[in-house]
């Protein structure tokens, strides 16, 4: 089994790779590596035109999956993901025509942008790992991610993801503007290339992928810290700007990806700056604001922010 020494290094070095295509963005790329780590999903919520799609392709190559993309639109079918049964002639009897979830890393690009049918088939993709087709289940192989892009901005021709299902995402992540230059990099970069796309070097393979997921499995979390995580997730349901915290489903998550994170630094243990490092983009997304409030500037990254103020996390003396 890797070690997570052994695992740290090969994520460092994945994300070596991708920061040669994504400038800037070590911060985020390491969360979204460290859900993938943890075995779970991302969404990637930000502005158009800030490496969104360019950094899911470049974790696929780096990571040695099989990429494929899948632009939700308001006409795209259920069958248009899963696929769907065909008459074969040569055999005559009808033959399953795998989609494009069949596969290592999906980008789903735009997902807000589909119909709740149709989410709801990607919805069983993320949780169950298998799609149904005509009564019929088909497994999905290992490993299997979906990086979701949305757009926060645009809400005409949208249809926003439920809670269910923003649930699935473990960690939901922004990129956010470069700075000045981050930004002339991009550009300096492009001009050396001498053409637009950009190819990022592998470093390991699905197997390599799935025994660094499983080094996260041999990474210690203190009792203390364990229950920091809990009383994190708790917080945000008694918070007053709160319609709806988070569900223990969200306590979980924060304590995974802490652990991936902690992998990806070179730990085989999770202290609370982890948790709290990764608690905004774990928590944020499953919570909904009073509606009240909903033309102010309180959002679920706030509601996160005045809990971490709040929840004592634990000293080292306690850890001890």
């Amino acid at each position: 089994m890797t070690s997570p020494a052994d695992a740290a290094e090969l994520a460092q070095r994945v994300l070596d790779e991708v920061e040669t295509a994504v400038v800037g963005k070590r911060p985020s790329l390491t969360l979204v590596l460290s859900a993938i780590v943890a075995g779970g999903h991302v969404l990637l919520e930000d502005f158009p035109g800030l490496g969104k799609t360019l950094a899911a392709r470049s974790f696929a190559q780096a990571l040695g999956l099989d990429f494929k993309r899948a632009q939700f639109t308001p006409d795209l079918l259920p069958s248009d993901l899963t696929g769907s049964f065909l008459y074969d002639q040569r055999e005559a009897a009808f033959t399953f025509r795998p989609g494009p979830l069949f596969t290592g890393l999906l980008l789903a690009d735009e997902i807000n942008r589909t119909p709740p049918k149709t989410q709801a088939a990607l919805l069983e993709a993320m949780q169950e790992r298998q799609v149904t087709v005509e009564g019929e289940t088909f497994p999905l192989a290992a490993p299997f991610h979906v990086l979701a892009t949305a757009n926060p901005v645009e809400y005409e021709g949208t249809y926003p993801l439920p809670e269910a299902q923003l649930d699935r995402f473990l960690l939901r992540v922004e990129l956010g503007y470069p700075d000045a230059d981050e930004e002339w990099e991009v550009l300096r970069r492009r001009m050396a290339r001498g053409r637009e796309e950009v190819t990022v070097r592998q470093v390991v393979d699905a197997d390599g992928l799935l025994a660094i997921q499983q080094a996260v499995e041999s990474v210690s979390v203190d009792p203390d810290v364990g229950r920091y995580c809990v009383a994190l997730a708790a917080a945000t349901r008694s918070h007053h700007h709160t319609l709806v915290g988070s569900s223990p489903r969200g306590g979980l998550a924060l304590l995974l990806v802490a652990r991936a994170y902690a992998v990806v630094a070179g730990r085989d243990f999770v202290t609370p700056e982890d948790v709290k490092a990764v608690a905004v983009p774990a928590l944020a997304h499953r919570i909904t604001i009073r509606p009240e409030l909903w033309m102010s500037d309180v959002t679920g990254r706030s509601v996160v922010e005045s809990v971490l103020g709040h929840v004592p996390a634990p000293t080292a003396r306690e850890r001890r």
